[in-house]
């Protein structure tokens, strides 16, 4: 079977910490395993929402902080799924912005999207997260979405 699925490019793999992110990059990994490509794990960073009215712009301190928290979740995240010698070539990307339009940036020209969504059960776990259904909605490229749950 594995013969006769097509050869592909890039495969970006939403990261955020959770554990449908984690199954999407196991996802990813394998898929690419399957057909040659190559996984860019992205991860998103910004700077949380400030309410009240004395609102100051963070400084850069606050934002290289941020960005490598976010940096070293993601590398942890990819060393726990793939090793340091993983079956295939993952390539780590931390940008800033909004995760849907983060990962929406980074599909672009690639051969496949894959993203977790939350397993909320119930009649609410048939919904995707907010993220997923964006990204299924506006992606130029086939999106895959794992469920976080078992």
């Amino acid at each position: 079977m594995a013969d006769q699925l097509p050869k592909t490019g890039r495969i970006v793999v939403g990261v955020d910490g959770s554990d449908a992110a984690e199954r999407a990059l196991r996802w990813g990994v394998h898929y690419a395993g399957l057909t040659g490509g190559v996984v860019t794990a992205v991860t998103a960073w910004d700077f949380p929402p400030m309410h009240g009215a004395r609102w100051m712009p963070p400084s850069s301190t606050d934002a290289a902080t941020l960005e490598e928290r976010s940096r070293k979740r993601l590398t942890d995240a990819v060393a726990e799924v793939v090793g340091e010698r993983g079956p295939v070539e993952v390539q780590a990307d931390v940008r800033y912005g909004a995760p849907a339009r983060v990962l929406l940036d980074a599909a672009k020209g690639a051969s496949l999207l894959v993203v977790g969504s939350r397993g909320l059960g119930g009649v609410s776990g048939l919904l995707l997260g907010s993220v997923a259904q964006h990204c299924v909605q506006r992606a130029d490229c086939p999106v895959v979405v794992i469920r976080g749950d078992g």
